[in-house]
């Protein structure tokens, strides 16, 4: 058991720096088992202060320190596990020091750490202390200039930060390359990668005329699957260029894939380092979900250049300037490369399964949080997704043409700085001379606030009183909350479907749609010239990260579900629809009359000509078995499972003709396009197969087998297996066996096939997934294969996770312990499922909570772990 108690990390704590580094002058002899990095730092003291000089360092082997040319000796510094410190230092120095590291050894994946044989770095948040001694934080930039050397053979490839300068051969085999990097950036941004890499090229000419190079890197004979990535880079830059006026300041831009890497991918400046799985695709290999994320990802990373690398964080806590900034960049991107409705629906669905969830548990933390023990731990759902729902409310707030001026004005105030969310905000301030003090609430305090509207229409005055109240529930840490500004976009139809005009309070001319602010506890409005019946149409467009009720009948459901002019209140209809019935019959209480009613109303809006296929898509899918635990108290997944999938039967059994129709109806007829248009077609004709195998028929098993068998694209491939796993018995081993022999090769592929096995719902899924921990394919020092399985198995088949004797719980443990060991950061990402241990029934909380505290207990558990161990038991 730990003895000691780790000390938290405080914003209210915060002070600048005490000395400065202007340059960093690195050289990197390349070694898999001791690379030697000699770094020359130029520092100055940050205004008057005779404090001690404390740089970060872990897991260094220290060779030599120099100050100004001449050697410390042994009495000259102290070095503990945190770092090094240097007392009795002049105003201004040059400090030398040369240390060995461990690349081939490092399975943290921080740092310098080899993946695949070839060097890599990541260094956000910090990692750059397991380089070389340095101030890691984020408010100190300097200006770099990095030398690599190593063996020309196992290393053709040197690559870092900023433009080439030199490069050149040296004796025994060996050569080098020198980048500059000519802007000032914290080390969280440093990048370096070395080995035998292929080369894709391009190039892009700014709105100002500059050609930039474009590089991406990837395995050997991979560069093929990388052509839509760079395909996306090219859009992006347009369209950061057209939608803020932000043009790429290099001359060069890259991008290298790698296989083995904690995050997503990160926005190194210059140098952008992917994991693999979000950078290669063609349509033999990648999914239509696979292209979107590529797209969406290698998007958000190139906006960092301006939204966390030109403009950067002060401190952590300040982590959601930059990152949610960034996701509502990026997801206005994607909105406007695909169908708007469509991806505000995609990313609010991710947003409640995910952020939602964290509000609700013992895990929530504001968007901006005020202390950490690991600031790994606050890559969240919050931060990042929350996080751009914030930035969305403060566009609806001040209105386009201001929330561009306060980007402007951003961008002009800031660019070189590292600054905090206040000056961000402050900016709009500036711009629209309005008070925003209200609206910082929603970054200090955590939490979903629950609106309530209540209607009463007065057909003789015309007239529609409206009850608006919001309330907040005690999280932990904050028992009490104040009310938030929450913008409710709203209209209005009739009892037919048709748009209803009315006119607000103060305004002569009446509207089809308005936003009211509702900032306090309660508040009234009127609607006037509301001349029939209205069927209310609120929080249009999602206008606020909310949960909303309304004491509007269901028959109002149904005429929004059919007819509402706001897309994603129209599938929200649907969703409210089917999650009344499910949790009805979980909770004993079926009504099949109303079930039967609710199939036939999908079925009239899949024959809806006027809606696109992505759409329709999305109206079969019903709300997750998450999504339903997080409304059912105490939630029971064993009933919300069989709920859900009775729901599902009664559909394929009422709509079977439809659906097999839409099934042969969407087949491609042409060659292949990752197109939004193609891709909805795709879309609904797995969606109509998956909601087909809800009624096991031999029809059903035949068509589904045809599908897989005549795929000629991963995602129908993935969907015809998804099909046979729902359907499960021979076909689906049958079908499992192909998928792997055609597949072993492939380690993105094959990802998949373990995935699609720890999803499946039959009985004895833990067996299988424990079977597969066994396989030779599986590797749980690579964060790819290990989140395919074990968190794929935990997240997403909440049936069989939750198993009645807790095997799921322990199995989950076991594989947080063993990771731990390897790989904190990851081993912490596991861990919230046991986290959600109240929400569940008793028994099974109790089982979860006992794997929680047996994670707690156990011996040298890293501090990502503890940190949210702790946090799921506190009361």
């Amino acid at each position: 058991m730990r003895t000691e108690t780790p000390k938290p990390i405080k914003l209210a704590d915060y002070s600048p720096p005490s000395f400065l580094i202007d340059t960093v002058d690195l050289t990197f002899r390349l070694e898999p088992n001791a690379t030697r990095v000699v770094a020359k730092l130029a520092i100055r003291r940050n205004g008057d202060n005779a404090d001690a000089l404390f740089l970060n360092g872990e897991r260094l082997h220290p060779v030599s320190f120099a100050i100004d040319g001449e050697p410390l000796g042994d009495g000259g510094y102290t070095i503990t596990p945190e770092g090094l410190t240097l007392d009795g230092l002049p105003d201004a120095f040059v400090l030398e020091t040369e240390v060995d590291i461990d690349p081939a050894n490092n399975t943290f994946l921080e740092g310098l750490y080899m993946s695949g044989g070839r060097y890599c770095t990541q260094c956000e948040a910090e990692g750059f202390r397991k380089i070389t001694w340095f101030m890691d934080r984020p408010d100190v930039l300097a200006r770099y200039t990095v030398r690599i050397e190593a063996d020309r053979t196992a290393a053709p490839r040197l690559l870092a930060n900023g433009n080439l300068v030199e490069a050149g051969e040296l004796e025994d085999g060996r050569h080098y390359a020198v980048w500059n990097d000519p802007f000032p950036k914290p080390c969280y941004l440093f990048a370096l990668v070395a080995g035998e890499l292929d080369e894709l090229k391009d190039s892009f000419v700014t709105m100002s005329g500059r050609s930039i190079d474009l590089r991406i890197y990837v395995d050997p004979g991979m560069a093929s699957r990388a052509t839509y990535a760079m395909d996306a880079l090219k859009r992006s830059m347009k369209w950061d260029e057209e939608t803020y006026g932000r043009e790429y300041d290099l001359d060069l831009f890259m991008i290298v894939a790698v296989r083995d890497f904690n995050f997503g991918a990160m926005e190194n400046k210059g140098l952008n380092i992917f994991n693999s799985s979000l950078l290669l695709a063609d349509p033999e290999t990648a999914t239509d979900l696979d292209f979107e994320r590529i797209e969406s990802v290698v998007a958000h990373e190139y906006f960092h250049n301006w939204t966390g690398n030109r403009i950067t964080c002060r401190d952590w806590f300040q982590l959601c300037l930059k990152e949610g900034l960034t996701v509502f960049r990026d997801q206005g991107f994607s909105a406007d490369m695909r169908d708007p409705a469509v991806q505000r629906i995609k990313d609010v669905r991710a947003l409640r399964m995910r952020q939602f969830a964290e509000d609700a548990g013992p895990l929530a933390h504001p968007v901006r949080p005020d202390k950490y023990l690991k600031i790994d731990n606050f890559y969240t759902a919050t931060v990042y997704e929350k996080g751009s729902e914030l930035i969305r409310m403060l566009k609806v707030l001040v209105g386009d043409r201001d929330f561009r001026r306060g980007m402007d004005r951003y961008f002009e105030q800031w660019d070189g700085h590292a600054t905090t969310v206040e000056a961000f905000i402050q900016c709009f301030a500036d711009v629209t001379g309005k008070d925003f003090s209200r609206f910082f609430t929603w970054y200090r305090q955590a939490g979903t606030p629950e609106v309530r509207i209540e209607g009463a229409y007065d057909a003789r005055a015309k007239t529609l009183d409206l009850r608006l109240a919001q309330t907040t529930r005690p999280t932990p840490g904050q028992p009490r909350k104040d009310c938030v500004p929450v913008p409710v976009r709203l209209g209005l139809l009739d009892e037919d479907g048709r748009v209803q005009t009315f006119r607000t309070t103060g305004n002569d001319r009446t509207v089809e749609e308005t936003v009211i602010v509702l900032d306090q506890a309660e508040m009234r409005v009127r609607l006037a010239e509301v001349d029939r019946p209205p069927v209310l149409s609120a929080l249009r467009g999602f206008s606020a990260p909310v949960t909303l009720s309304t004491d509007a009948p269901e028959a109002h459901r149904f005429i929004r579900l059919a007819a509402d002019s706001d897309l994603f209140n129209r599938w929200e209809a649907g969703q409210d629809l089917a999650r009344e019935l499910i949790l009805a019959r979980a909770a004993g209480a079926p009504d099949e009359d109303s079930e039967r009613a609710y199939a036939s109303a999908v079925g009239r809006a899949l024959s809806d000509q006027s809606s696109e296929p992505a759409f329709k898509a999305l109206l079969l899918q019903l709300p997750s078995e998450g999504d339903l635990a997080m409304v059912m108290t105490p939630a029971d997944p064993a009933a919300i499972h069989a709920a859900r999938e009775a729901l599902r039967r009664t559909i394929a059994i009422g709509l079977r003709e439809t659906l097999e129709r839409l099934h042969d109806e969407m087949a491609d007829s042409g060659p292949f396009s990752p197109d939004a248009a193609q891709a909805g077609r795709r879309a609904l004709r797995n969606a109509a197969l998956e909601m087909l195998a809800a009624e096991p028929a031999a029809a059903t098993a035949a068509r589904a087998s045809a599908h897989y068998a005549g795929a000629a694209n991963m995602t129908d491939a993935m969907g015809g297996l998804g099909a046979l796993m729902q359907l499960g018995e021979a076909p689906w081993d049958s079908a499992l066996s192909d998928f792997y022999e055609r597949w072993k090769d492939e380690p993105q592929v094959l990802d998949k096939w373990f995935a699609i096995q720890a999803r499946s719902p039959e009985a004895g899924a833990l067996g299988r997934v424990l079977a597969l921990t066994a396989h030779p394919a599986f590797d749980a020092k690579n964060p790819n294969r290990l989140r395919a399985l074990v968190q794929t198995f935990s997240s997403f088949n909440p049936a069989r996770f939750h198993e009645p004797d807790g095997s799921g719980y322990r199995f989950l443990a076991d594989q947080i312990l063993m990771v731990d060991a390897l790989n904190p950061m990851t081993a912490a990402r596991l861990l919230e499922p046991l986290g959600q241990w109240r929400r569940y029934t008793p028994e099974l909380g109790a089982l979860m909570r006992e794997q929680l505290e047996r994670i707690k207990k156990h011996k040298g558990l890293s501090k990502n772990v503890l940190e949210l161990a702790a946090k799921a038991l506190q009361t």
